[in-house]
């Protein structure tokens, strides 16, 4: 009875994965669906990329576990307004000017707002700063007028403000993607 009830565990369980594209048994995150381009008007202040007429671009529900030193890519955005992070944050309705350190996570790493307001340890460059959670790198939609016609974050992003990237000494030619490592503080 207990190998019946264990099976019937394992095949939900995979059932479930396949729908979410997530893997609780190999810890993986994996797209969930793909979205389709469309070329518009594109910011591209602040290295960003612009969507394709015609490509595809994956969508994430999920984001790699949180860990004492996750990896993931830091990118830089302006909070402030008029700045390329389009409106205020989510977290707090508000703007940030680009002296505070303060970031956007990827869909999952945001989880519906739960990391709001908190603080994550960003590690890089062997420096550590600390940055408060303010807004979601949307993981999911992108490619339209909301989203600056720019595609979906990747599910492994820190989108951190100038002054993240200021503290961490990041040297100029540098600044675009950066691997670093952080963790809730």
């Amino acid at each position: 009875m207990a190998k019946a009830l264990f099976l019937v565990f394992v095949l939900a369980s995979l059932d479930l994965s396949f729908c979410m594209r997530y893997t609780p048994l190999l810890g993986q995150c994996g797209p969930s669906g793909y979205l389709h381009g469309r070329t518009e008007n594109c910011n591209r202040e602040n290295h960003y990329n612009c969507c394709k007429g015609g490509q595809e671009y994956p969508q994430y529900h999920c984001s790699p576990e949180i860990t004492g030193e996750t990896h993931a890519t830091m990118t830089i955005n302006s909070f402030a307004k008029g700045g390329d992070g389009g409106g205020p944050s989510e977290c707090d309705g508000n703007y940030h000017n680009d002296e505070e350190k303060v970031v956007a996570l990827s869909t999952g790493w945001y989880n519906h707002g739960s990391r709001c307001l908190k603080h994550i340890r960003i590690n890089a460059n062997g420096r550590s700063v600390l940055a408060k959670v303010v807004d979601e790198c949307d993981s999911v939609n992108g490619c339209d007028y909301s989203h600056k016609f720019q595609p979906p974050c990747p599910n492994n992003i820190v989108d951190a403000s100038p002054a993240v990237w200021k503290a961490l000494q990041i040297p100029k030619d540098n600044i675009g993607d950066y691997q670093i490592t952080w963790s809730m503080a």
